[in-house]
This record gives structure tokens, sequence and C-alpha cells, in this order.
């Protein structure tokens, strides 16, 4: 059974993949430059996500106007581990969050059929303080998903989630250091 507060990825030895949806007037851009430039914003909160299957609920498969292209984000663990470490849960006293440098909100994760399901999905809120160390320093690539994510969802529609599965990355289970993923999942 998997455990109500986990973080499942895709990620190596070294890096992990979070995604993003965006317009094409941001993807396009940051896909030319390998990193994000403008118009992407630097001055507001940027919101990532390890669970791709979660990201496609919200962005109803790369259909939802502002968020028809999806970026899978590549950034060091290092820098990973150290937004978390900053973290608070959005459900903690307002005054903390209101100061945080990253929020941490768990939702429930979601099939490729967009269902909810028993256990959550993180989503990590970069706060302006950390967004140029986030762009210039730990993303370490961007991949445009946007047309396996369009030929998976077409695959769903018509029944064929087990090859629609097979076009998306493998996720599994992140392995947190014990006292911040105790943090992470009771707000400590």
């Amino acid at each position: 059974m998997t455990p109500q507060h986990q973080i499942r990825a895709d990620y190596d030895a070294h890096t992990i993949v979070v995604y993003q949806a965006y317009s094409p007037a941001i993807a396009d851009p940051a896909l030319r430059a390998g990193r994000f430039v403008a118009p992407f914003s630097f001055h507001r909160m940027t919101w990532i996500k390890p669970s791709l299957s979660w990201l496609m609920h919200r962005s109803n498969w790369a259909r939802k106007p502002g968020q028809e292209r999806i970026l899978a984000v590549r950034m060091t663990r290092t820098g990973w581990e150290d937004a978390l470490s900053r973290a608070v849960l959005t459900t903690s006293d307002p005054a903390a969050v209101a100061q945080a440098a990253v929020h941490v909100q768990w939702d429930p994760e979601r099939s490729p059929r967009g269902a909810a399901l028993n256990h959550y999905s993180i989503q990590v809120g970069i706060g302006r303080q950390l967004i140029r160390t986030f762009t210039d320093d730990w993303i370490v690539g961007l991949t445009d998903l946007t047309p396996q994510v369009r030929k998976a969802a077409s695959l769903i529609q018509t029944g064929q989630a087990a090859k629609a599965q097979r076009l998306l990355p493998t996720e599994r289970a992140y392995p947190l250091p014990s006292a911040l993923e105790s943090r992470l999942s009771s707000g400590a």
C-alpha cells in the first residue's frame, strides 16, 4: 500500500524531474535558451510538481488555456532537498506561510483518467526569494513533453490506458532523509 504522503518522482543519483505547464509564450523561449527567461516571471511564486499524473489532471492534459505546454524540468537533487528544507506546509500558521521561501501542499494524486487516489502528491512553491537560485543554479535541463502527453491523452480517451502509460516516465518513491520526510508530512 502506498503511504499517504510520499514523494514519487523520476530521478537518478544526482537529479530529479519536476513538471510545469506553461503557455507557448513562456515555454518556447525557455526551451530555446535551455533555462527560464522572460516572459517567465521572476517576481512570483512558481509551483513545481514531481507527479506528471497530477499535472496532467491540473492542465487537462495540456489543453487548459495558459497550460498548453508541459515541461519536464530536471533539477539537482541538492536543490530539491534544499527547497524542501526551507518549506512550510500551506496548512501551517498563516504568518509562517507568509514568511516562507518555499510552500508545500499535498493534493490527492490522480490516476491517468483523473480520478483522485487514496494518497497524496506534493506540490512545491518556490518563492520570489529563491526563483533565481531555482532557475540559474538548480535546473540542469528542460524538455518539452507536450507531444508525448498529447499522444498519451489520445490513447487514454480511446481506452488504451496501458499503452499510454508506457509513454510516461516511471515515478518511484523518492528517498528523503527521515527528519525531512516527517516534517513535510506533519508540519513539524
